[in-house]
């Protein structure tokens, strides 16, 4: 029997309904809204994963074709692997829900969110997020949730819910909220440049709307909820957790103090290996629990100096950002390029512009589209000290490369003022926290490089937090310990002029509205800081493009020319390619561009075009071609597929008795429009060409 709740969301029902679909999974919840209906179902083993000390979450997302009422394209005709926006919407469901299982819960757990139809709604991952929620809060999977979940439009001064997608190309800037009862736990945001006090009323506004979706699950959770497994949460022996304290406490003060990374971690593992062999003696194997009390007195050691000193590991203070060095230029080939270091933390950003042809192509259930703007974030292990295989881009790189393309595309020209493809990779050459961040701060000083007219210089950067009971301190450009150790990984980018993307994830049950009013002011602070560094570089685009970069011509002709440029079987086209070495592409508007290394041969090839798509005009004079001769004259072609008549009147000063005793066919003669009636004939005249008018004349190919 199926339970079924809802309420009304901006004048429609959002419905939550279980026990009808997928009953053998653990949870299983059916979310709606509009005509976008979401299946979400979540399992877990019944027993935890042997040594393992973390939680196994696994969240997939995943679109049907069928939703949408379409067949996937392609040579195979079923859905592949996950597409960019399957797998970012995967992390957006997994972000908010992750810190929200009790500690000491290790079993495998999976949560699948299937689109099972697709409207205009645009709130298929919002409904994935609920939709889990409520999945997890009716199974016997502990969870700490709900969780609610909504997207805000930001249109000047007004906030839209969940704006659908016609309504989501007016915004200016867009969020997705999620969070409990009680606070927001996760935000991503992206679009125009806004203040910080716009960005907390916009929170505002979504958290009193996620109360009514977190009420909603409750409800749910109360028709059709299970008992919950007992979770035992870890117990510290206490006369092992004093044997290692006394054995590594001391040297894990030292070590924590090393400045180098890679230096401090091999002596933080030294130490625990010490510790394990010292302590792991008996005929029970030990060594997790003393990792994981080692581990604890490492967070707590750091937490502490930090909270009661305001001191972090590498000496700075709270609000203090690593050294930071810049550089533009440095790739000889490509047509724009920087290196961008902040600490231990160092980017190579390089800009490659191309034409249409370079342009991606989207296939989403929302329909065909393209993307003249890519940035790819690549995160290679020896960044890091690390030996891996090297696989496709994961989870990771992908929600970092869009999240700083997101931070840039803002201030990207238009495609009409810059007719490119622009593709940016980002290579994190050595990491040590704040990555995703060096990786807008790179793009933007190698876009400026590659003369690319972007609107101002965008800086990242990412915030940490310390909340204990005696205290909280906002951190600024965290280190990757003070990421993995601290309670929220908040990033912010923007101009001086305001906000351009916004995430932020948390590790504890939310932040207070105002630790995020503060969190923010400290990271504009240190925008402003690091832009000012970025600026002293480079402070604006470069007036030319790099020798290497194709130059694109624009030019305007009537779209009923288009066939005319076009040809038989592309016989014209391919004749201009061939003569220049250009490319060339036409849009169904009479949009041509031409893109060459070579302006004098793009010039050259907006001639020839010119010359086909030219219509004759009184006055002016023509080197034309005769074509053929009759009686009472000649015609002749004075444009590609023009002819007009010249009279045998008009050839000379003189009577002529024949015509072909003055012209042959394929001579080449100057001639002037006289006239064009109505119908659009042309009578034309050699005898007054000859009389020295000005000459404008069409030279053939």
């Amino acid at each position: 029997m199926a339970n079924v709740v809802e309420i009304d969301l901006r004048g429609k029902p959002l419905i939550l309904e279980t026990g009808r679909f997928a009953r053998q999974a653990d949870g299983a919840v059916v979310a709606r809204y509009g005509d976008t209906l979401v299946l979400a179902t979540v399992v877990s083993k019944k027993e935890a994963k042997e040594d393992t000390d973390f939680f196994p979450l696994t969240i997939d997302y995943q679109e049907k074709a069928y939703a949408a009422g379409k067949i996937p394209g392609g040579f195979f005709k079923r859905e592949g692997k996950p597409s960019e926006k399957e797998v970012l919407t995967s992390r957006l469901i997994d972000r908010p829900l992750r810190p929200l299982f009790p500690e000491g819960f290790y079993s495998e757990t999976q949560g699948i969110v299937s689109v099972l139809s697709f409207g205009g709604e645009n709130i298929s991952d919002i409904l994935g997020i609920i939709g889990t929620s409520a999945a997890f809060c009716i199974s016997d999977i502990p969870f700490n949730g709900p969780i609610g979940a909504v997207r805000v439009g930001i249109v000047g001064d007004s906030f839209v819910l969940n704006p659908d997608l016609q309504e989501a190309e007016e915004c200016d800037f867009t969020l997705v909220v999620a969070g409990t009862e009680e606070a927001v736990v996760m935000v991503e945001g992206w679009g125009l440049e806004i203040q910080e006090a716009t960005l907390l009323e916009a929170l505002d506004f979504a958290h009193k709307e996620i109360k009514r979706i977190v009420e909603l699950q409750k409800e749910l959770a109360r028709i059709a909820g299970k008992p919950k497994r007992p979770v035992t949460p870890p117990v510290i022996d206490e006369a092992l957790m004093a044997s290692v304290s006394d054995l590594s406490l001391e040297r894990i003060k030292e070590a924590v103090n090393i400045p180098d990374k890679l230096r401090r971690q091999e002596a933080l593992d030294n130490i625990l290996k010490d510790v394990i062999e010292a302590l792991n003696r008996g005929e029970e194997d030990i060594s997790r629990d003393i990792s994981f009390i080692f581990n604890k007195l490492e967070r707590d050691h750091v937490r502490n100096m930090i909270l009661q000193k305001g001191i972090r590991v590498d000496g700075r203070r709270p609000d203090e950002i690593r050294p930071i060095d810049c550089e533009v230029g440095i790739l000889p080939r490509a047509h724009g390029s920087a290196l961008f270091v902040r600490g231990e933390t160092q980017c190579l950003a390089a800009v490659t512009l191309g034409t249409s042809e370079d342009e991606q192509l989207i296939d989403a259930l929302e329909g065909e589209s393209k993307k003249t703007f890519m940035l790819h974030y690549n995160f290679p292990p020896f960044s890091v000290g690390e030996v891996k295989p090297l696989r496709a881009p994961g989870r990771r790189e992908i929600g970092h490369g869009m999240l700083a393309e997101r931070a840039l595309k803002a201030m990207c020209p238009k495609k009409e003022d810059f007719p490119y493809t622009i593709r940016v990779v980002s290579d994190i050459l050595e990491s040590n926290g704040s990555s995703s961040m060096a990786t807008v701060c790179g793009a933007s000083l190698a876009l400026m490089d590659a003369g690319v007219p972007i609107k101002a210089h965008v800086a990242g950067i990412a915030m940490g937090l310390i909340k204990e009971a005696q205290g909280t301190v906002i951190l600024t450009d965290i280190l990757g310990l003070e990421d993995h150790l601290g309670d929220m990984d908040f990033k912010v980018t923007g101009t001086e002029r305001g906000i351009t993307a916004f995430q932020m994830d948390v590790k504890i049950s939310g932040v207070s509205r105002e630790v995020m009013s503060k969190a923010l002011e400290q990271a504009r602070q240190g925008r402003l800081y690091i832009l000012r560094k970025m600026s002293e570089v480079i402070a604006q685009p470069r007036k030319t493009l790099a020798t290497h970069a194709p130059r694109i011509f624009t030019m305007q002709i009537k779209p009923e020319k288009i066939r005319d440029i076009i040809g038989t079987g592309g016989k014209v086209i391919r004749g201009i390619i061939e003569e220049t070495g250009v490319k060339i592409d036409i849009e169904d508007t009479g949009l041509i561009k031409i893109a060459s290394v070579d302006e004098a041969s793009a010039k050259k090839a907006m001639n020839i075009i010119n010359g086909i798509v030219a219509e004759p005009e009184v006055g002016k004079l023509y080197m034309g071609k005769v074509k053929r001769i009759v009686d009472f004259g000649a015609f002749v072609e004075i444009l590609p597929g023009v002819e007009g008549l010249l009279h045998i009147s008009q050839i000379a000063n003189r009577r002529i008795l024949r015509v072909s005793d003055e012209l042959k066919v394929g001579q080449e003669i100057l001639v002037k429009v006289i006239e064009i009636d109505s119908m659009g004939r042309i009578r034309l005249s050699k005898k007054e060409a000859a009389g020295g008018v000005r000459r404008e004349t069409y030279r053939r190919r």
